[in-house]
């Protein structure tokens, strides 16, 4: 059995110096002159964004912020998995897989963990207390070496059940995940449904390309809309993600700045703002984020993922269901909305359906709060069958 050990991240100061210095040697392209945003990332925004990063932005804050949660590294599949793993604070725990996306990683959870970990804190039931395991994908930065293995998604799935039951012991778990954690938590539900209680999933694993229903309600109608200007305006980074990653990882590891725009075009896109970016996710968040890719130089791995997609099948089979219990938190600024009735000929065992508020992709950054209630109100009626 793989003995896990104890992690704590340090950034030598050479490469933070090396950092810097490659910021401050930035050459800036110009901009087409008309609206900004509207061609990619914003010149000004990214002007302002680097010299931040490079004068202002305190790393070591950010490291202490991950540092404050215990940290393993276990040899799992061929790769040293990281992950947190945060004990809850309750008479009786569960224990909760909590998994990110792209262009995400494990900062996205600061500020949800405790929520979910210690919720008599916040004002909720010590009763609904979950014991968080939050691995980094593997590619994805600390579950990251140079040359090591890739993983798709199906791959990821069966990583994280081994994690769960094999390393930490537990016979059955919950989920959570959004974008490709969504993916991997859907994997799961597909191929080890006996192990799970359920998933909460704030992006559902839909095909985009999936035909909508012959004679579509209103809402099967705007989401196949959505679906097709998903397709035309948003879909770039798929592509190119998806069948040249290799060629995009040169430029994207050698450059901060060129590594700063790609995420952060990302962030201005998929988040819930009115024209400022920043009120829905801190810049330091934002930057925590962007340097954990750059630290650890994952992001050519990063991109498997899209590359197994345009090359093999889709990720739940085509007929397979996913009949685990199933929450989801519906965020108004989430990419793609299917309505309940399309959702459910894949997700049939969908049990709680919460229309947000506010928020979007980065739902555990921007409202950590309304997804961690949402996520312990989903799991509390399943908790016997932990």
């Amino acid at each position: 059995m793989p003995i896990p050990m104890p992690f704590t991240l340090h950034v030598s100061d050479d490469d933070i110096a090396d950092l810097h210095a490659r910021l401050a040697l930035t050459r800036f392209p110009d901009q087409a002159p008309d609206s900004p945003w509207a061609y990619g990332t914003d010149l000004e925004y990214l002007r302002n964004l680097v010299t931040y990063w490079q004068d202002s932005f305190d790393w070591r804050a950010q490291e202490a912020r991950l540092n404050a949660f215990p940290q393993f590294k276990v040899p799992l599949h061929g790769i040293d998995l990281h992950y947190l793993h945060v004990p809850g604070r309750g008479p009786d725990p569960k224990p909760l897989l909590l998994l990110h996306g792209w262009p995400g990683s494990v900062f996205e959870f600061m500020d949800i963990i405790p929520r979910l970990t210690d919720p008599a804190r916040f004002g909720g039931d010590a009763k609904d207390a979950v014991t968080v395991i939050a691995p980094s994908l593997p590619g994805y930065g600390l579950s990251f070496q140079a040359n090591q293995k890739r993983f798709n998604i199906a791959e990821m799935a069966d990583c994280f059940a081994d994690l769960m039951t094999q390393v930490l012991g537990h016979r059955t778990f919950a989920a959570q995940g959004g974008d490709w954690g969504a993916f991997a938590c859907s994997a799961l539900g597909v191929r080890h449904p006996d192990k799970l209680a359920g998933i909460h999933l704030n992006m559902l694993a839909l095909n985009p390309s999936s035909p909508i229903p012959a004679n579509p309600t209103v809402e099967e109608q705007h989401y196949g809309d959505q679906m097709k200007f998903w397709a035309k305006e948003e879909s770039g980074y798929i592509q190119i993600q998806g069948t040249r990653p290799q060629t995009l990882a040169y430029g994207l590891t050698d450059s901060p700045a060129g590594l700063a725009a790609w995420i952060a075009e990302k962030f201005y896109r998929w988040t819930d703002h009115a024209g400022d970016f920043e009120t829905a996710v801190h810049r330091d968040h934002l930057l925590a984020n962007i340097s954990l890719y750059w630290f650890t130089g994952a992001i050519g791995s990063s991109f498997w993922p899209y590359y197994d997609r345009l090359h093999g099948p889709w990720p739940i089979p085509e007929g397979s269901t996913v009949d685990v219990p199933t929450g989801h938190a519906a965020f108004p600024r989430e990419n793609r909305r299917p309505p309940r009735s399309i959702a459910e000929k894949v997700y049939t065992g969908i049990r709680q359906w919460t229309e947000m508020p506010k928020g979007g992709h980065f739902a555990a950054m921007e409202q950590p709060a309304l997804l961690a209630t949402d996520i312990l109100n989903f799991f509390r009626p399943l908790r016997h069958l932990f």
